[in-house]
């Protein structure tokens, strides 16, 4: 199979695991009452999903490309030699350990924190809210994640199967579906433990659950947060009104600190 066709297969499955997970937003969600066509779903499924993530790609592989032209690496092909499974486990643990302390950075870090706050300003967060984060936050996350796999010599299908992975996982872990996957949840995050990330209604939960795939990181670095017989209900920003315009979200982090 040809890298373009494995794309186009990859692509049709993160569309599939789409629809699975709507209709189990339907059928067993964690809030009900849930509007599917929720405020904000223009600007995270055309303006986020498709428009930013295409444009941001090509600058991307752009930029990998240029980081390629003056080290060499990737002629090297340091990872050519395994095999594509543990290429593709390799770059999730280690991309997945990256992102938890970023993450955690992020929300202590003024300056880091105003091009994350547009991922937390969804007040319904579902299947899609992973899509809204600034363009600057994905530019860094992103070149962090396939960077490595370009420049180590990984296969090309490796980062085919890493995008396709983090694209699932961060449509599950945000979406609104009621899941108990019991001692999993220690070594598998999901939406029972994101989504109290996402809450602004108990402060127990505040600046808790950074992990996205693996939710070993949480419990070890004591920062998880998974009360019983408890949900969230209010999600986003609180008392901040954060704009719900696609370029006015982008333009807003950049705005004065209080302080000076």
């Amino acid at each position: 199979m040809s890298i373009e066709s494995f794309r186009i297969l990859n692509f049709a499955v993160i569309v599939f695991i789409a629809f699975v997970l709507v209709m189990l937003e339907r059928a067993f969600p964690y809030n009900k009452g849930q509007k599917f066509f929720r405020e904000g779903f223009f600007n995270d499924f055309v303006l986020y999903t498709f428009v930013q993530s295409f444009l941001l790609g090509i600058l991307i592989s752009y930029f990998i490309e240029y980081l390629d032209s003056f080290s060499g690496l990737s002629k090297y092909r340091l990872l050519a030699g395994w095999p594509i499974w543990m290429q593709v486990i390799f770059f999730v643990i280690t991309h997945d350990i990256y992102v938890y302390w970023f993450h955690r950075l992020q929300h202590r870090n003024k300056y880091l924190w105003r091009i994350h706050e547009a991922h937390h300003s969804t007040k319904d967060v579902d299947w899609l809210s992973g899509a809204r984060s600034h363009s600057l936050e994905i530019l860094i996350n992103q070149t962090v994640e396939f960077a490595p796999i370009v420049l180590l010599g990984a296969s090309p299908e490796t980062a085919v199967l890493k995008g396709t992975i983090s694209a699932i996982w961060g449509m599950y872990i945000h979406s609104n579906i009621d899941v108990r996957t019991g001692v999993l949840q220690y070594f598998i995050n999901g939406p029972e433990m994101h989504r109290w990330h996402h809450s602004n209604d108990n402060k127990a939960a505040h600046n808790r659950n950074f992990a996205t795939k693996i939710a070993i990181w949480d419990w070890v670095f004591r920062t998880a947060y998974l009360p019983k017989d408890l949900k969230s209900i209010k999600y986003g920003l609180g008392e901040r009104n954060f704009p719900s315009n696609y370029f006015k979200q982008h333009v807003f982090a950049f705005r004065k600190f209080k302080n000076g």
